[in-house]
């Protein structure tokens, strides 16, 4: 996929379709101006991202890079997992084209040529992942290279209590909690290829960077098999024992 242009002229009638759309969907938490200060802002944890500092943490673009149009349809349709972002699949190609448009009027980083990028090609997941035994045994090598790279921040357990976590903000000054990583539902996705796709671009404005140039491709399957063996369940347990009565 193309980069985008940011020399392209604005289409204005774009622009004021996405103003519409922005003002009925996303100013309640998103504000009037893209800074994050809705009306909900104030009761919201994780805050509601702004939009001025052109920074988002979902991309398949290089750390510090522009996402791409698609990247922020991935976001607005899917939503975002454990946050009041939800999934506004109801709106239609044309509307997400426009609330797009408008969304990016308020940062100045998206007329900037060097702010944008080409999306980073990412490999599918290795055939091992669907034989439980080689899935095993690249999950104990992901193991040890979590806890070399990964568990300062994330912890031993993957349960977002590293020793380094309390220290831990974004470019916005607000405590920036590592992920539970065991959770069976993550803002990034829930697959393999999700995880592999933020293993490879960070997550803008936070302390989390990109393994892109620090861990091989074999190396960050094994720690993402690793993730996967000890996902929690996402609901209850076909077979589990039902709760007694005190």
């Amino acid at each position: 996929m193309m980069a985008a242009d940011p020399a392209a002229p604005l289409d204005f009638n774009l622009y004021m379709q996405g103003k519409y759309v922005y003002e009925r969907n996303c100013i309640v938490c998103h504000g009037l101006r893209g800074d994050g200060n809705g009306e909900m802002s104030p009761t919201l944890k994780p805050k509601p991202r702004s939009f001025r500092e052109g920074m988002f943490k979902f991309r398949t673009t290089p750390h510090g890079m522009l996402p791409t149009d698609d990247d922020l349809r991935r976001s607005i349709t899917r939503g975002l997992s454990g946050t009041a972002m939800g999934m506004f699949s109801h709106l239609s190609a044309e509307e997400l084209d426009a609330v797009i448009t408008y969304v990016k009027s308020f940062s100045r980083r998206w007329r900037k040529a060097e702010n944008h990028a080409l999306a980073v090609p990412l490999p599918s997941p290795p055939e091992w992942f669907k034989t439980s035994v080689d899935l095993k045994t690249h999950a104990q090598s992901g193991q040890n290279l979590f806890g070399l790279n990964c568990a300062a921040c994330h912890g031993e357990k993957a349960d977002g209590k590293g020793p380094a976590a309390m220290a831990l903000k974004d470019i916005w000054g607000v405590p920036a909690a590592p992920s539970d990583l065991r959770q069976p539902h993550l803002r990034c996705g829930d697959t393999p290829a999700d995880l592999f796709r933020i293993l490879a671009t960070g997550l803008n404005g936070t302390p989390m960077a990109s393994f892109d140039q620090t861990l091989t491709e074999a190396q960050r399957w094994d720690i993402i098999a690793h993730l996967m063996s000890i996902r929690l369940p996402s609901g209850p347990v076909l077979g589990a024992a039902a709760p007694t009565s005190p």
